[in-house]
């Protein structure tokens, strides 16, 4: 898979038709339904889930808050952002009503011990220890390790190994890091992002690895703070997490394969995502294990 160079050409690209309406013909919403503040486009009820969880609604569990992917703090609260709209084009294009949003921490998001949702969006790397237990859509968006340090350390590929890093529990780059960076000091894990990059601006820890698609958002949020100085490349992407053995799968991909294929994902991707980058991913120097170039 591309590194984050794609996400780059996916939101320039699709800026362009961002400011145009998402709906298409036979897109109109009926007076019953309910998708926050997010556009729906393609063919209401084109498509049928044989067993959603719950009566005339798409069930999704997230773990939040998660700025610019869901746009809200509490399930309730929650309105617009790339990953809830996208699933309210699914709801719409699977002739479900509304959005119901279950929030729950990640590691049990990705655990495969529970089966009350009909599938899990919250920026889930698709690996082939979570294959095991749940199953996966086709990847929806690239994704690779971001560096976030505070402004002014001289943190790099040669001396990252020996500072204190924080990563995201239960995430892709916890393993990463413990498993192939290996550093010298304790790794802290932390239960959300927030918390995390704050642990940063006290000092507690030195430097952050989590997802780039992730920490993009908070030089521009915390100007003068902290930066953004280096990612690894996984060949890695993003998947929608179905419980194992889901009935809905088949339908569900369908649905995902065409989000990508007619642009609906690119647009949510400008609208959403693009603000929230503040930068371009591909000027971020990639950093090799060991160091060196």
């Amino acid at each position: 898979m591309r590194a984050a160079a794609a996400i780059v050409s996916l939101v320039v690209g699709a800026a362009l038709v961002a400011a145009s309406s998402a709906c298409d013909e036979g897109g109109a919403k009926s007076p019953n339904t309910e998708y926050g503040d997010c556009e729906v486009s393609g063919r209401r009820g084109e498509f049928r889930l044989p067993s959603p969880e719950t009566a005339g609604a798409l069930t999704v569990k997230t773990t939040l808050p998660a700025p610019g992917w869901w746009n809200g703090d509490t399930p309730g609260s929650v309105k617009s952002g790339y990953e809830y709209c996208m699933a309210a084009n699914i709801a719409y294009r699977s002739g479900l009503d509304r959005v119901d949003v279950k929030n729950a921490p990640f590691p049990e998001v990705v655990s495969g011990r529970t089966k009350d949702f009909d599938l899990a969006l919250a920026q889930i790397t698709i690996t082939p220890q979570r294959s095991k237990v749940a199953e996966f859509s086709p990847p929806y968006l690239d994704s690779t390790l971001g560096v976030l340090v505070r402004d002014g350390e001289r943190i790099n590929e040669d001396n990252i190994r020996d500072v204190r890093i924080g990563v995201a529990d239960g995430t892709t780059g916890e393993d990463f890091v413990k498993d192939r960076l290996r550093p010298t000091k304790p790794v802290t894990a932390f239960p959300n992002d927030p918390g995390m990059v704050t642990a940063l601006e006290k000092g507690s820890i030195d430097a952050i690895v989590h997802d780039t698609t992730i920490l993009l958002a908070y030089p521009q949020k915390r100007e003068g703070r902290v930066r953004l100085v280096g990612q690894y490349r996984t060949d890695q992407g993003y998947g929608a997490l179905y419980p194992k053995g889901s009935p809905n799968r088949g339908e569900l991909d369908r649905i995902i394969r065409q989000l990508i294929d007619d642009g609906t994902l690119a647009k949510l991707s400008a609208v959403y995502l693009g603000a929230a980058f503040g930068q371009d991913p591909d000027k971020i120097p990639y950093f090799t294990v060991g160091g060196g170039s």
